[in-house]
């Protein structure tokens, strides 16, 4: 999920509509969490949100992710997408994969209804979460200008 007001500014730009990837290469999946090893090789290891302090810090966004799902009976990914299609028809989410069962999964999230009180819950506990650890590593963060 984007940090708070992230998409907004995309949207006055001009621009048709808004990519997002969602999932957190598999955090918001709630597969991970403080504790979880990443095999050597991962770039996950590199990457400062997925430091343990910055999984223990985010965990809060994750357990209300699976919080709406299990009410849902979905899975915490199908929640993300879900609430993501459900902010804007300018956001477009990037569920990424390279498993035939997770995008069957992913495609499940166009058929989950949230309603108006679970999209509020989500966003005000999304909105406490100040999310820790940039999202990629501080040389790529440099070659994409951030």
């Amino acid at each position: 999920m984007p940090a708070t007001g992230a998409a907004h500014p995309l949207h006055h730009s001009g621009n048709d509509s808004t990519k997002i990837v969602v999932g957190g290469a598999g955090f918001l999946t709630g597969k991970i969490d403080e504790s979880t090893t990443f095999p050597a090789g991962d770039f996950r290891n590199a990457v400062p949100r997925f430091s343990v302090e910055a999984r223990k810090a985010n965990m809060a966004l994750v357990d209300t992710v699976k919080a709406v799902a299990n009410r849902k009976n979905a899975t915490p990914a199908q929640v993300a997408l879900a609430w993501l299609l459900a902010q804007q028809p300018w956001i477009a989410p990037i569920p990424g994969t390279t498993r035939l069962h997770r995008l069957e999964e992913n495609i499940g999230a166009v058929d989950l209804a949230l309603s108006v009180s679970e999209l509020q819950a989500i966003n005000v506990e999304a909105a406490k979460v100040s999310i820790q650890g940039d999202r990629l590593p501080e040389a790529a963060m440099k070659m994409t200008g951030h």
